[in-house]
């Protein structure tokens, strides 16, 4: 039986509703990026983990997805304007379910209790494919593509996208990396 005197617990906390900065259109497209990475059918997963998710309105092909996409600034063909905050709210959710089943991988990845060999072999060629993605799909005059492909400072970039795409897996994982996209540092 309920007691009338007991408040009903409160709604989870919304967060603010504002778009993506240019910087977090940036990160999320490169996680995607990295999804396709680890999985060789990463583009044509996500057209269909969109299609599980009820997202045909938003995204009913892959050219739509990759239209939204498009609107990094580091790829060789972008979009001018903003992003609309239910399509970068819909990449985020297709980036969740990517993560949740790459998970295994990622953790692997990111794993100490594995050999060092095995796990720098993973590495190289999880790499050796963001890099072909990279130079095949983005704009190699910018900077931030520059730092990716830098041999010092790439595995650092990739190592915190992968880091990112774990922390976004799991219950709670579209809250969690939603707030990390919009944090300005």
């Amino acid at each position: 039986m309920s007691d009338a005197s007991t408040p009903a617990p409160a709604p989870p906390p919304q967060l603010p509703s504002r778009p993506l900065s240019r910087r977090g259109i940036e990160r999320l497209d490169l996680m995607l990026l990295c999804a396709e990475a680890l999985d060789l059918n990463g583009g044509e997963a996500m057209v269909w983990l969109s299609e599980e998710m009820g997202l045909t309105d938003r995204f009913p092909n892959r050219v739509e997805l990759w239209k939204r996409r498009c609107h990094n600034p580091l790829r060789r063909t972008t979009r001018r304007g903003v992003l609309d905050e239910r399509d970068s709210d819909a990449l985020i959710r297709i980036l969740n379910a990517v993560a949740d089943r790459l998970y295994p991988m990622l953790r692997s990845l990111l794993s100490s209790a594995e050999p060092p060999q095995i796990t720098e072999q993973r590495w190289a060629l999880f790499r050796g494919r963001l890099q072909e993605l990279v130079q095949e799909r983005f704009n190699p005059r910018r900077g931030g593509v520059q730092k990716l492909l830098d041999p010092v400072e790439g595995p650092v970039l990739s190592h915190q996208l992968i880091q990112a795409m774990a922390f976004s897996a799991g219950a709670g994982g579209f809250e969690r990396l939603k707030a990390s996209l919009q944090d300005p540092a």
